[in-house]
């Protein structure tokens, strides 16, 4: 069998992370890296202590459902609940940021996102450029290039 690269090794364990979201209409999964060590996941879901859309359904807005928090942000949250930095980290996702989440990610400090599928925002492109956020695209299937390491 052969070892999976670092960036494979992640993402497998963002759509893992996926697997707990609580808002059937999309199953997102974030995982937070420095250093090749995990330091905060995240995945969509309701406000903590709310019921879940699972539950309850869905709160809808301009065809979104705004009751939940998005696994990034998700991610974002958990880190600052336990005092863990994670300015120069990556993040991966199975979807990419939308712009919300992306301008989240940005202020905290990440400079490479690694996401599998697109998800709608191409604003997310020019931006990361422009600030120099490493943008990586690797598809479920793992056919994306990549360096090893994150």
């Amino acid at each position: 069998m052969q070892r999976v690269s670092w960036d494979q090794y992640f993402m497998n364990i963002a759509a893992v992370v996926a697997s707990r979201s609580t808002c059937p209409r999309k199953f997102v999964g974030s995982v937070i890296v420095r250093d090749r060590t995990i330091l905060s996941t995240g995945y969509n879901g309701s406000i903590r202590g709310m019921p879940h859309c699972s539950e309850e359904g869905h709160m809808m807005e301009n065809d979104h459902c705004v009751a939940t928090i998005h696994a990034e942000a998700n991610a974002i949250i958990q880190a600052a609940k336990n005092g863990v930095m994670i300015d120069g980290g990556a993040c991966y996702v199975t979807a990419s940021p939308c712009w919300n989440c992306f301008k989240q990610l940005s202020n905290g400090g990440i400079r490479r996102i690694v996401f599998g599928e697109f998800y709608r925002d191409e604003r997310i492109f020019s931006v990361a450029a422009r600030l120099a956020i490493d943008l990586v695209h690797l598809p479920p299937d793992g056919t994306g290039t990549l360096p090893n390491t994150p």
